[in-house]
């Protein structure tokens, strides 16, 4: 195989069949992560987020759902890459639409690989902030294990809760620290591991409750101000562009 599940034929079965949203005797739900990592043999870029939304967790997934990492119809990842790409992608619930999602990442050496292995929530939403008693994912493993990775593509700032956020913490529990290099958006920090460097943005988040934050950042106003039909989701493409072509 040209990329590997990062789990056995069993896990895997049990992660597609069980992981839902449990209610548990303290009131609390428990949101577990539907897909096992992502990563190409040979991938050079990890893209790197939290959680999808709840009803991935149960397979509730809407008609306009893609089953599989952000496949949410209302996230904009694969909107932006689609895009980026030219790929003529497939929005349906279909095994075309993993399909084609899959041999992507596969030919460009992308990997999928988000921090939050289950977490606990009062509501079952998909907000950041809303995740406690978070387990997260062993990244740095996955790196060692993965030693052409140079870019980690965060779908999220530092704030609270965000994929940066918890990876910076995933650092510091691992001994290791990265170093500001860039403090412009997207922010870019720098990290050693293994006598190799590694780079790590922190893009823009590809969901539409972020696009209130896209259109306060002056460059954004700039380009609008200069033509009318750019959006936010152009924004986004030019901020990705730089990363994922690189």
């Amino acid at each position: 195989m040209e990329a590997f599940l990062l789990y056995s034929c069993n896990e895997l079965r049990t992660h597609l069949n069980f992981f839902y949203l449990l209610k548990n005797s303290s009131n609390m739900f428990i949101h577990r992560h539907p897909y096992p990592p992502f990563i190409p043999k040979n991938a050079e870029k990890l893209i790197i987020g939290t959680l999808p939304p709840p009803r991935f967790s149960v397979g509730e997934l809407r008609a306009n759902d893609v089953d599989f990492c952000y496949g949410s119809s209302d996230g904009q990842l694969w909107v932006i890459l689609d895009k980026i790409f030219n790929l003529n992608l497939t929005y349906k619930n279909t095994p075309i639409a993993v399909t084609e999602r899959k041999k992507f990442l596969i030919e460009n050496k992308i990997g999928i690989c988000d921090m939050v292995e289950s977490c606990k929530r009062e509501k079952p939403d998909a907000t950041d902030l809303g995740m406690k008693d978070v387990k997260m994912r062993n990244l740095i493993g996955f790196l060692k294990k993965y030693s052409s990775i140079n870019t980690l593509l965060f779908t999220g700032g530092l704030t609270k809760n965000g994929p940066g956020y918890f990876f910076k913490k995933h650092l510091q529990e691992n001994g290791l620290k990265w170093t500001l290099t860039d403090n412009n958006t997207p922010k870019i920090h720098q990290f050693e591991l293994d006598s190799r460097q590694i780079k790590a943005v922190s893009l823009t988040a590809p969901s539409g409750s972020a696009n209130r934050a896209v259109g306060s950042f002056a460059d954004y106003k700039l380009l609008k101000q200069q033509n009318s039909e750019f959006t936010t989701i152009d924004y986004r493409v030019m901020q990705y562009k730089r990363f994922f072509k690189a």
